[in-house]
């Protein structure tokens, strides 16, 4: 009888992943609540419970910039019950700002799929004197070594947004790292920074409002809630594509028949009229896409962010 045990507990796995899920999902989220991803995740969960016919919980566990969370879920049961919210902070930026994390993105997580595009806004006081990024960089290219621009901290869509535009445009400005976009946000209000890159969902009431202007987004094409808003591409800087994305990743290990059940419902879930709604409030795009073509994104935003690091010399010791 030992000898058929390893083909019996295989029977057994197939058939736990065939009845998939028998249980609530656990939905963490490396970052606290109210911000993007928290919202997102809240969103997500609400059409997942319906495809997968359970509940998902979502888990907020900031701290660490994301690591945290990361190291949890790396070491979590690869069984399809714990997945995790990923953007290009904890995934493409991270590996290189810290200079010891206690675990590989690339070895210990599987993309399951990609969820939402969130563009970034290139936003001025609308006191500036500018009408668009051309006049901005003239201007700024006039009184060199005075400009400071604000982000959601280290390692932040903003923050690499910001260090791409000094790339490109040649530009010199001082990055201010807040505690958040909204402090970032703030700051921008109260004159102590120049500039920044803010996301869609908190930059579109104050240009409505008519205390900042968008000179410009930061993916290749126009946001459907700026129409008017040219693409920084459009303005003069080629290939310039940064945007804040959201993506479910599981433990190494899933079973493949898991994953692609996730996906499957993922994909269903980003079709459903309430979900579209949902992300366009928040100025975000659904972008479901297979889990090698998630996979095969990642490793391109790693490889272009590690340049951008290094460019920017931030660092996390």
């Amino acid at each position: 009888m030992k000898r058929f045990a390893p083909i019996l507990l295989a029977f057994a796995a197939l058939g736990a992943q065939a009845q998939y899920p028998t249980k609530p999902i656990r939905l963490v989220v490396p970052f606290a609540p109210g911000g993007s991803s928290s919202i997102i995740a809240r969103a997500f969960s609400v059409e997942m419970s319906k495809g997968l016919g359970q509940q998902f919980v979502v888990e907020n566990k900031p701290g660490g910039g994301g690591n945290i969370a990361m190291q949890e879920v790396a070491r979590a049961e690869p069984d399809g019950y714990t997945l995790i919210i990923g953007h290009i902070g904890t995934f493409a930026v991270n590996p290189f700002m810290f200079a010891k994390l206690p675990f590989d993105t690339n070895r210990d997580f599987r993309a399951v799929s990609l969820f939402a595009k969130v563009p970034q806004i290139f936003v001025v006081p609308s006191s500036v004197p500018a009408k668009d990024l051309r006049e901005f960089v003239a201007l700024a290219k006039k009184d060199p070594g005075k400009l400071y621009y604000g982000s959601a901290g280290n390692g932040s869509a903003g923050h690499m947004a910001g260090e791409l535009l000094k790339s490109q445009a040649h530009v010199s400005a001082v990055h201010i790292p807040y505690a958040g976009a909204a402090p970032a946000q703030l700051g921008l209000l109260a004159g102590k920074t120049d500039f920044m890159f803010d996301n869609m969902a908190s930059a579109l009431p104050q240009i409505k409002a008519g205390k900042l202007m968008a000179l410009a987004v930061t993916t290749p094409q126009r946001a459907p809630a700026l129409p008017d808003a040219p693409t920084m591409a459009q303005s003069g800087l080629a290939g310039f594509d940064v945007s804040t994305w959201f993506g479910v990743f599981v433990p190494t290990g899933t079973p493949p028949a898991i994953v692609a059940r996730l996906n499957e419902t993922m994909t269903a879930a980003l079709r459903t009229p309430e979900m579209k709604e949902r992300l366009a409030r928040m100025g975000a795009e659904p972008a479901p896409m297979s889990s090698q073509q998630f996979a095969e994104l990642v490793r391109s935003e790693l490889a272009k962010y590690e340049k951008l690091v290094k460019f920017s010399g931030a660092r996390v010791d």
